[in-house]
């Protein structure tokens, strides 16, 4: 195995792996070309070419000492350098770890104190999946290194109070006049299911709605955070564009089946941002297969490659395909999070490739600093 991703790793290597690991000089050079030669969906021209900063330290005069790497990357990819410095460990034959800085700048400037990029995610219909989504995306974001909030925009059904597994909780506040978020595993949320109890909300008008959640957005005393999560509400309805151009929303990332009565309606979650300017980073594809627990089988029960399409028609990215899994349905019932209850599970594993594609797409669409951001030449 460490032969071929050698050669992914580093294609154009003349020297032996035992060459290699002569001395600490010789090791530096070869992970410093390797890791600019590296290539993948959130590196495509190298992780060098997206570090601001980068050391190699081979500690001790001994090939079996520690190899530490420091590095400051733009996006949270804790995942992706574990399998790396794996890899590395192995071809080299010593302990290879990153020691990693993320630097996460805003893409759309706004007066929201201590938030950075604001990342809608929506749907053009219920029953997809889209707040579970959300929820677990926020924490598989945590666990790839970022900082991170949640708010509840479903101010007619708001369900992110149930799935943190505190629906009963109030927010305090230490001056009088912002609210303290509720944490919960690392993860800041606010929701209009936190004040006030669900059948109240379900009957306000749409100004009434939209002035709360305006709220709820600018007087909460939001910690540092890297990225803000927003639970839009289903639909493309008034409501739906009215938060959408009140939010300093970043980008969107619709949720949706690969059933056609649900990809119809994503497409015009598509088309409303759209028309408020507001960039799709992509699409995710849920309850996608059903993967049988005994045989493996995958069933393709809402029909198969509508999300791939939807993407490609709107020339945006397909960020990722979840199954249906039922412990997913179980832990959101429960106020539990799949990253969290089974951090090393393959469906939490999916969750956070989704999450660092996201936020690489992110960073490498909208941010002037990526590397693949035209450069503007004046004759």
């Amino acid at each position: 195995m460490f032969s071929t991703v050698f050669g992914k790793l580093f294609p154009q290597k003349s020297e032996s792996i035992g060459e290699v690991t002569e001395g600490p000089e010789k090791i530096k050079s070869f992970i410093f070309d390797a890791l600019n030669e590296y290539r993948s969906a959130i590196f495509p021209q190298g992780i060098i070419a997206f570090s601001d900063k980068f050391e190699c330290q081979v500690k001790g005069d001994k090939v079996q000492s520690d190899v530490v790497i420091t590095i400051t990357l733009p996006f949270p990819c804790i995942s992706e350098l574990t399998i790396l410095s794996n890899t590395l460990s192995g071809i080299l034959q010593v302990n290879v770890s990153f020691d990693l800085c993320i630097d996460i700048k805003k893409v759309r400037q706004h007066n929201i104190a201590n938030v950075g990029n604001v990342i809608a995610i929506a749907s053009g219909k219920g029953g997809v999946g889209k707040s579970t989504t959300a929820v677990n995306l926020a924490y598989a974001l945590i666990a790839e290194g970022a900082t991170v909030g949640i708010l509840d925009a479903d101010i007619y059904g708001p369900s992110i109070p149930s799935m943190l597994g505190h629906k009963d909780t109030k927010p305090t506040s230490v001056d009088g006049k912002l609210m303290q978020p509720i944490e919960v595993h690392g993860l800041n949320a606010m929701s209009i299911g936190f004040l006030v109890p669900d059948e109240e909300a379900t009957v306000w008008r749409g100004p009434m709605a939209s002035s709360a959640f305006s709220q709820l957005l600018n007087e909460t005393a939001w910690p540092k955070i890297d990225y803000l999560i927003i639970d839009m509400p289903p639909g493309t309805g008034d409501i739906q564009l009215t938060l959408a151009q009140k939010v300093p929303v970043a980008a969107a990332v619709i949720v949706t089946t690969p059933q056609d009565i649900a990809l119809y309606d994503a497409i015009k979650g598509v088309a409303m941002f759209d028309k408020v300017k507001v960039p799709v980073l992509g699409v995710i594809e849920n309850m996608s297969y059903h993967l049988c627990e005994n045989c493996g089988h995958e069933s393709h029960l809402f029909g198969e490659g509508g999300g791939k399409l939807l993407a490609k028609d709107y020339q945006t990215k397909l960020l990722g395909q979840l199954p249906l899994n039922v412990g997913i349905r179980e832990n959101a019932d429960l106020g539990k999070s799949t990253i969290i209850e089974n951090s090393t599970s393959d469906i939490a594993q999916q969750y956070r490739k989704i999450a660092v594609n996201m936020a690489a797409e992110l960073y490498l669409t909208l941010d002037s600093r990526s590397p693949e951001t035209a450069e503007i030449v004046l004759s």
